[in-house]
């Protein structure tokens, strides 16, 4: 007998009865359906039904495909034809979109939705919102390109920056995911963001106003919280924080949401990496800060900060000895 053979035998004398099984696993649907009595992590299909992520990705990616059409391989466009792809792709995420964005007003306002029409004109109007969004879009991201390409000095052309850089990548979806933020879209914008962090290491609220000209080198760890306001041309580098300060709580010990909690970064900054920029706090345009800061108080403009350098311990040590 081979040694595959004596495997197979062993794991057969090991493996349960049929009975054994069936009573197993009868069991455990028994323990497993009572975490699900509370619908909490529940989808169903016939209750208020959640936008589903896969379908939320694959929207995002043809909405790049319109900002920067042939770059993600989705498909390959003539130039003397392009309007009318993008004008079929279009129809394709209208539709798309209008769905998700349906299901989504539906679990969110529930009862408050009251009928189809008043959940369909919400659903159409921040559809609308965002199509009519993506020519202003595109623009924006031009900027922000030739932005990165005359902050790095790496970079070889725009072309390079839209296929490899992360920044632009995350840029141009939280981009996308503002507009239905700004119109109250429940569930998408958060979504589409989270998409955007998961693949690039740069988490940007779909809530933050970003100005033109952001450039975001390396990226990795950057986050830039819901209520930031970036200027024009701002820079910034891998594993910034744009956070809050603190989180105020009411009487009952619950976390005040919706106040005004990030930094506003005027234009012309630059923030090197791992600094941390926490609070309501205001940074004055063509301000600099160094690596590593951590800064909770405003600067006025024209203000370049840096931490205090590193102690040569080691040296000093040695000395000593």
């Amino acid at each position: 007998m081979n040694s595959n053979q004596e495997k197979q035998e062993c794991c057969s004398k090991s493996a349960p009865s049929a009975e054994e099984l069936s009573r197993h696993l009868s069991e455990l649907e028994s323990r497993i359906g009572e975490t699900y009595r509370d619908g909490v992590g529940v989808n169903p299909v016939d209750g208020e039904n959640l936008p589903r992520r896969a379908e939320v990705v694959a929207i995002t990616g043809k909405l790049l495909e319109v900002i920067f059409p042939g770059f993600d391989g989705r498909s390959q466009y003539h130039r003397a034809r392009i309007g009318e792809d993008v004008a079929l792709l279009l129809r394709e995420i209208y539709s798309e979109l209008f769905d998700q964005i349906c299901r989504a007003i539906h679990y969110h306002y529930k009862e408050e939705a009251c009928c189809e029409f008043g959940v369909s004109r919400r659903t159409n109007r921040a559809v609308f919102a965002l199509l009519d969004a993506l020519p202003e879009i595109r623009e924006t991201m031009k900027i922000d390109v030739a932005a990165a390409y005359a902050g790095d000095p790496a970079a070889v052309s725009y072309d390079e920056i839209i296929l490899s850089y992360p920044g632009i990548k995350a840029i141009t979806i939280q981009r996308l995911a503002h507009v239905l933020y700004s119109v109250e879209t429940p569930l998408i914008p958060r979504m589409m963001t989270e998409y955007a962090h998961s693949l690039t290491g740069i988490d940007i609220h779909p809530g933050a106003t970003l100005g033109k000209g952001i450039f975001i080198d390396h990226g990795t760890g950057v986050v830039i919280g819901e209520t930031a306001i970036l200027g024009d041309n701002v820079r910034i580098y891998q594993g910034v924080t744009l956070g809050a300060g603190n989180f105020p709580k009411d009487a009952c010990g619950m976390l005040i949401k919706g106040n005004k909690r990030h930094p506003t970064i005027g234009s012309n900054v630059t923030i090197y990496s791992n600094a941390s920029v926490l609070g309501d706090i205001t940074i004055g345009d063509n301000s600099v800060i160094g690596g590593n800061v951590w800064l909770t108080e405003s600067l006025p403009a024209g203000t370049k900060i840096t931490a205090r350098p590193p102690e040569h311990r080691l040296k000093f040590a040695n000395e000593r000895s």
